[in-house]
């Protein structure tokens, strides 16, 4: 356990001109007094780790000391190895660069390691497009990786339902959510009202854009951005934004257990959690936000007799009609069955 912070320790300080005991403490999730021992512990086994004092203080290495990659767990390496995308790489014209990187990589490990690329690949694929569709690379994904890694203004065009507009954007970072490419930007303002970090942060969809022109400036980022946390609260806000309509539905046990795998996951916990205990019949009634009837619809149809839809009545009369004509065809087939 100490030896592998003590490890982490050097690879952080390698990594920065110099920490204070306190960011130190907190990346390893130790106590100050800690560092302060594991900083004499290191010094001690050669490693040149120099204690700056006073308030502007904090601890560096000296001598542009550098580790080899000769510390590596097995487990550790096969990550390294796991961490790129290969696919994903490819789109973005990374394929090169991430080739020269794995094998400056497999170059600096012990040769006990040396497979770890090829049992990481063994043990691991990634297959990101969603079924039954094919995946299409958009023809602009190189231009605005480029730019995102670059830190570099793009002026883009994109389709909006049947309009064309015109931004210029600073795009933070991409995503892949199966199979389909978004970039992450921040919306600059016209001249006159530009400021350094004056737009919204908003979601693009990259095969909408018709053009995307870098910029020759590079823009300053803003270092609180969390791209995984902004995807994440973007995609929620989106999942609930479709939600514009609430039916009341009365479901059996088996019918409860399926609702999560047929309407939005979150908001079917949640109605769930929200229900009051089954009644006499074991069934419980809750009040389910839905995107819409006709979606609605369809996806109850797929429970069958598990969901029995109280409210809109108009929505329980499709169900009705359904039902009735559903029974009509097999009584019809029955007879017909029993004729010959």
């Amino acid at each position: 356990m100490r030896a592998a912070r003590l490890i982490k320790m050097v690879l952080l300080l390698q990594s920065r001109p110099s920490m204070t005991a306190a960011e130190l403490a907190r990346e390893l999730e130790v106590s100050e007094r800690t560092i302060t021992r594991d900083a004499q512990a290191l010094s001690e086994a050669g490693v040149p780790v120099y204690a700056d004092r006073g308030r502007t203080g904090g601890y560096r290495l000296v001598g542009g000391y550098r580790t080899r990659l000769t510390g590596l767990a097995r487990s550790e390496a096969e990550a390294l190895f796991l961490s790129g995308v290969p696919g994903a790489l490819r789109e973005m014209g990374l394929e090169d660069a991430s080739s020269a990187a794995q094998l400056k990589v497999s170059a600096a490990l012990l040769p006990s390691l040396k497979d770890a690329s090829r049992t990481a690949a063994q043990r691991f694929h990634l297959d990101a497009p969603a079924w039954f569709a094919e995946p299409k690379t958009p023809e602009l994904l190189p231009a605005i990786a480029e730019a995102v890694w670059d830190d570099r203004r793009i002026t883009a065009r994109y389709r909006r339902e049947e309009t064309e507009l015109e931004r210029e954007l600073e795009p933070y970072g991409l995503v892949l959510k199966a199979g389909v490419w978004y970039v992450c930007a921040r919306v600059i303002g016209p001249a006159p009202e530009r400021g350094p970090r004056s737009g919204p942060f908003r979601v693009y969809r990259i095969e909408r854009f018709t053009s995307a022109e870098p910029g020759t400036d590079r823009f300053e980022r803003d270092e609180s951005f969390d791209l995984p946390r902004f995807w994440s609260e973007q995609a929620e806000q989106f999942a609930r934004s479709l939600l514009r309509a609430t039916i009341v539905v009365r479901l059996t046990e088996a019918g409860a257990r399926r609702l999560k795998h047929t309407v939005d996951p979150l908001s079917a916990q949640e109605a769930l959690d929200a229900a009051g205990p089954p009644d006499g019949e074991g069934r419980v009634t809750l009040t389910l936000p839905v995107e819409s009837y006709d979606v609605a619809y369809t996806q109850f149809l797929s429970l069958g007799p598990e969901a029995e839809v109280l409210e809109p009545a108009q929505l329980r009369k499709r169900f009705s009609d359904a039902a009735a004509r559903i029974a009509a065809y097999y009584l019809d087939a029955a007879t017909r069955t029993d004729k010959d």
